[in-house]
């Protein structure tokens, strides 16, 4: 495949399916630049993979594919990065920007995802954005039995959440 090509289709790709990123960026990053470093990450990946994508499946479950084992990557070389490294409190307000403005619900929703485990938070990202067991099977890479085990306990450990903190 020539560039001019590759840079064609990664362009209408990324168009069209740049909310799946976003989702993933923000279910693994939690810091304004973390979310760029991961969003950027996931972006060079797909580019160096559009040559590899062979059409077994849909673009945006590829995309999903690449952009989750991307984001379980780059957590797990974080987590090694960060030990030992203290927070700059006196930056933490400036990488915060009035478009990261959220519904109170959907903060609410990413920081319990974000306590799930890697393929916990996978299962629960791809179900919110609609995928079928069957194609959530196929990107975590488990069984549909197994993602229906995993989605059943999510759901009862979230409402099990929310219903402590609206008693308190």
């Amino acid at each position: 495949m020539r560039d001019s090509e590759r840079d064609r289709i990664f362009a209408d790709w990324l168009a069209s399916h740049k909310g799946i990123l976003f989702k993933v960026v923000h279910a693994y990053a939690f810091e304004h630049a973390d979310r760029q470093d991961l969003f950027q990450e996931i972006v060079i990946q797909i580019w160096h993979s559009v040559d590899a994508f062979r059409g077994d499946s849909s673009v945006p479950t590829w995309m999903y594919r690449v952009a989750l084992n991307t984001a379980i990557a780059w957590t797990r070389k974080e987590n090694r990065h960060q030990r030992g490294k203290q927070p700059l409190e006196i930056v933490a307000g400036l990488l915060t920007t009035s478009s990261e403005a959220r519904d109170p619900r959907v903060e609410w929703l990413y920081q319990q995802i974000a306590q799930l485990t890697d393929v916990d938070r996978s299962v629960a990202l791809l179900l919110l954005d609609g995928f079928s067991y069957k194609e959530i099977a196929a990107i975590v890479g488990i069984t549909e039995s197994n993602v229906g085990v995993k989605i059943n306990r999510i759901k009862s450990a979230l409402a099990g959440k929310r219903a402590e903190e609206t008693q308190s």
